[in-house]
């Protein structure tokens, strides 16, 4: 006869396990189901921490395994592993209790330069370094700080060039299409002429080696010979290259004083061959000395002053530099007749030939500029291009103005005749700008 199972509640029969079929009451047949579950419960009381199984559900119609948990996302949290304590265990856990903590002194951590992450770069405060108590500061630091110190001073100069650039004109700029105008290289051009201007110059003491004419004559000379020129109606650049010719030629070759009028036509006739499309004949410079030399004499002393110059004709006068400075001053048509009338009347002068023809030109204009009235300031645009400032223009302008008080009461009046026609715009009566001459200008 079987026994009852409640009898074995630990037991596990076969009958439990698989389920089993029992004659019931009334011939029926009864499955175990109620006694196996009770036995499982029993089984699963009696095993300590045993991870739970995952469920699968298999669809036999479409053949797919679905797993109702995902374990890329719901990830299984760690069951605790229940230990016994033995006796080798309980000692290690009293041990470890009663060990004093170990005090762990870490090193100080060094400064670190901080990083600007935008910009790349590191940035050194040399001040940190000071703070610190170090004795000196790194030399990477110091160059540092020299280099930004330089950046910052080009910083300043460059702001400097900038607000001086934009008082500076470009004059060239109306000209840039013009292929005559050579813009390209003209700032080159009157670059040579300042350095050409320095060996050409003539010596301002030459009349000491002259023994039979004085500077007076000379005066006398280029005084009729503006007259001359100006009966012929030849170019503005043939008057200041035929004065350059008369001087340097004395200043190398003695000349009796009978002979100092056939020099001067001669060095016009040079100058008309070198400037002039037509050239007036010798004939009629022979005419203009009332016959006082023959075409023999005139060609004689024609070839005697080219050997003595070397050929040397081409030569900066003042007035390639008028040209160029009353561009730079953006003069108007009065002022630039009054210039003209300004610096012809130092041709006459001999003082005047211990001034670079560059520095005339640059007073003449900044003297005419004082003398109408438009400015009596040498602006930035003029200092660039004359490479003169006022100061250095003074001295010249004064000399000017007395020249310009007595022009029409001396002797030498050929260039006050000249500029008192209406050809000349009447240059003549403007007043003498006075006020440069006194002590407080």
């Amino acid at each position: 006869m079987a026994g009852s199972d409640e009898n074995y509640p630990g037991v596990i029969r076969p009958s439990n396990l698989q389920g089993g079929l029992r004659p019931g009451v009334g011939g029926k047949v009864t499955g175990g189901l109620g006694q196996n579950r009770r036995a499982l419960s029993t089984i699963n009381r009696n095993v300590m921490g045993a991870p739970p199984l995952h469920c699968a559900v298999v669809h036999k119609r479409n053949d797919i395994t679905e797993n109702k948990t995902n374990a890329a996302t719901n990830k299984i949290p760690p069951v605790p592993i229940h230990r016994p304590i033995t006796r080798k265990l309980a000692a290690q856990i009293a041990s470890k209790q009663h060990q004093p903590a170990v005090e762990v002194t870490k090193p100080p951590v060094p400064v670190v330069p901080i990083r600007n992450e935008s910009a790349d770069c590191i940035i050194i405060d040399a001040e940190d370094y000071k703070t610190t108590g170090n004795s000196a500061v790194p030399m990477f630091v110091q160059h540092t700080e020299a280099m930004m110190e330089e950046i910052d001073r080009m910083d300043e100069e460059i702001e400097m060039e900038d607000a001086e650039d934009w008082s500076i004109v470009d004059i060239d700029s109306p000209d840039k299409k013009n292929s005559l105008a050579v813009v390209e290289y003209i700032d080159d051009i009157y670059a040579y002429y300042k350095k050409a201007e320095i060996v050409s110059c003539v010596p301002p003491n030459y009349m000491e080696q002259q023994f039979d004419i004085n500077e007076r004559m000379r005066g006398i000379l280029i005084d009729w010979l503006i007259e001359v020129h100006y009966k012929f109606e030849l170019l503005e650049e043939t008057l200041y290259l035929t004065v350059n010719l008369i001087d340097r030629f004395l200043a190398v070759q003695s000349v009796i004083r009978k002979k100092l009028q056939l020099v001067g036509i001669t060095a016009m006739l040079l100058a008309c061959k070198y400037e002039e499309v037509s050239v007036p004949v010798v004939e009629d410079l022979i005419l203009i000395s009332d016959r006082a030399y023959t075409r023999k004499e005139v060609l004689e002393m024609e070839k005697l002053m080219v050997n003595a110059l070397q050929f040397n004709m081409t030569v900066p006068t003042a007035y390639a530099f008028m040209r160029r400075f009353l561009k730079a001053a953006q003069s108007d048509k009065k002022v630039e007749l009054v210039s003209f009338f300004l610096i012809e009347l130092c041709l006459v002068e001999y003082e005047m030939l211990r001034f670079p023809p560059s520095m005339l030109a640059a007073a003449a204009i900044f003297t005419a500029q004082c003398t109408l009235g438009v400015s009596k300031e040498w602006n930035k645009t003029c200092e660039r291009h004359s490479s003169y400032v006022k100061d250095q223009l003074l001295e010249c302008s004064k000399l000017m103005v007395c020249f310009h008080q007595k022009a029409a009461i001396g002797k030498l009046t050929g260039v006050h005749r000249k500029y008192s026609t209406s050809k000349y715009g009447y240059a003549t009566r403007c007043e003498p700008a006075s006020f440069l001459l006194e002590a407080w200008f």
